[in-house]
């Protein structure tokens, strides 16, 4: 997700200084005779990095490098960082590989053919992880490549609108109020999607104790109006798997011609290897697509994600684009045109170094540990939210326990393990839930038993500290944290006019996002 930042205006670029009346002292430039080979002695070093204009001269590369470098160290530590799926390690020699490919445009099919070959390779790969139907020639699954699964649902969600229209519109019928069913627990590219293709969302709440869609109520919900339910492989908030086959079970068995899309972005490199046996994906009749997000378990670097279709059918014709660029003809179904080769090398990469046999080492080993962090949290007096065992995602979902009257909640204890460096969020469930606070730990692959034991450890430490530290002290401390916490991250440049939408789940329910 990409912040909407709003153009600083001059005069407030002209007071750009830290502390207020500075901007009206001056004070020297060095001098040439000053000025060394050394980067923190040159004169950049003793000036503002440029902010808001482009600066009229140039800078040595190596100056460039190291202010840029020295700006960067504000960021976390992304191995310390368990509030993301994103993946945050991959082996020198795919780095290798995708450093030499960042010169090469994907969509340059005809100067690039063996980079689409990949890209091909990929899509089958996945296409039969998933339990695509191969058999015919003519009737076979397609997909493709996109920059993440935002991007790959908003397809999802396109060719399912226009397949509905045109069925309403050969049966003559009005075609222009669509609808689509999904859990309150999206994550919030699925409001996006609807909001910008202008598709009605119809929600199956979550409730105290139910953080997945209801089969029953989701079906209930379906019209002749509705483009498809969205089922989740994965939530973001508690890492379940929602009951793809109850729903699908439920279609045929009232004869409901509704289509399902399975966002899998968190749960496909993982539900295959974990519980194979779970039906969730194209083994059933009403899924007609599927994505998945590359980028997260499927163990590539930021940019990547992935969309199957079940055939044709499910992909209208009139939304593909066919077009000669630079000499090739070539099929055409995304949102974006250029883009960079390197994740789809990155993936293609990772499926052949580790085969199936791999992933689904890894995959158990992040189970493991996931279970095991699971079990010492429980034990340190937590109530677990997320279902351990490999049904669901290799992540642990946990809340204080009401019961124990604690004086400081979740919030509380997430600051204090930033202390350490660690970054365990603390959020509210989804709507009509949101009285529920939570924390979660998402377990990556570089998250080891190791690490595990000492995030434990910090974690007892910080129980600690704020069972010793007196109620009032705490609540001071966490008023200041919210007056202050934008000053010491520096704020998103938001515009006045975009805040306070009533149209998103956070805007009418005050919903909070699981970071993704």
């Amino acid at each position: 997700m990409v912040h909407l930042t709003s153009v600083t205006s001059d005069a407030a670029a002209r007071r750009g200084s830290v502390v207020e009346g500075m901007e009206n002292i001056k004070i020297d430039e060095p001098s040439d005779d000053e000025v060394s080979a050394s980067v923190y002695g040159s004169r950049f070093a003793a000036q503002e990095l440029p902010q808001h204009e482009m600066p009229e001269g140039e800078m040595p590369k190596e100056v460039a490098y190291r202010l840029i470098r020295d700006d960067l160290t504000l960021d976390g530590n992304p191995m310390l960082n368990l509030a993301s799926f994103v993946t945050t390690y991959m082996e020198e020699e795919v780095e290798k590989l995708m450093t030499e490919a960042l010169p090469k445009n994907f969509i340059d099919y005809e100067e690039y053919p063996q980079t689409a070959e990949i890209q091909n390779r990929c899509v089958s790969m996945i296409a039969r992880m998933f339990n695509a139907p191969t058999a015919s020639e003519e009737d076979n699954a397609m997909g493709t490549s996109t920059v993440g699964s935002s991007e790959a649902i908003m397809l999802g969600v396109l060719s399912m609108k226009r397949r509905w229209q045109n069925k309403r519109k050969a049966e003559g019928k009005d075609y222009s109020k669509p609808n689509m069913i999904m859990n309150s627990a999206v994550q919030v590219c699925w409001e996006k999607a609807a909001r910008y293709f202008e598709v009605e969302e119809r929600y199956s709440y979550c409730t105290a104790d139910r953080y997945v869609i209801d089969p029953e109520g989701a079906v209930n919900l379906v019209d002749e109006n509705t483009i498809g339910i969205c089922a989740i492989i994965g939530t973001t908030y508690t890492g379940e798997y929602e009951d793809v086959k109850a729903i699908n079970d439920l279609l045929i068995e009232k004869k409901i011609d509704c289509p399902i899309h399975v966002d899998a972005a968190s749960g496909g490199f993982v539900a295959p290897f974990v519980v194979p046996e779970l039906p969730w994906d194209f083994r059933l009749d009403k899924v007609v697509s599927i994505n998945v997000s590359g980028h997260k378990y499927g163990l590539v670097y930021p940019g990547v994600g992935w969309v199957v279709w079940r055939s044709p059918e499910y992909l209208p014709k009139e939304l593909v684009f066919n077009i000669n660029y630079l000499g090739a003809d070539q099929a055409s179904f995304t949102l974006n045109f250029s883009k960079g080769a390197s994740q789809v090398i990155g993936q293609y990469y990772q499926m052949i170094r580790l085969g199936k046999k791999g992933y689904r080492s890894i995959m158990m080993n992040l189970t493991r540990t996931a279970d095991y962090l699971a079990a010492n949290l429980k034990q340190l007096g937590f109530i677990m939210m997320s279902n351990g065992g490999g049904n669901g995602l290799p992540l642990v979902a946990f809340r204080l326990d009401p019961k124990k009257g604690h004086h400081y909640d979740e919030y509380a204890i997430a600051h204090h393990l930033r202390e350490r460096g660690w970054v365990v969020p603390a959020y509210t469930m989804a709507p009509h839930s949101e009285n529920l606070k939570l924390m979660r730990v998402v377990v990556r692959e570089d998250f080891t038993r190791s690490r595990c034991d000492t995030l434990v450890k910090d974690m007892k430490l910080a129980l600690q500290t704020l069972n010793d530290t007196d109620k009032e002290i705490i609540d001071k401390h966490s008023e200041h944290l919210k007056k202050n916490s934008a000053s010491h991250k520096k704020k998103h440049n938001t515009h006045p006019h975009y805040k306070g939408e009533k149209h998103s789940l956070q805007g009418k329910h005050g919903k909070t996002h699981a970071v993704c």
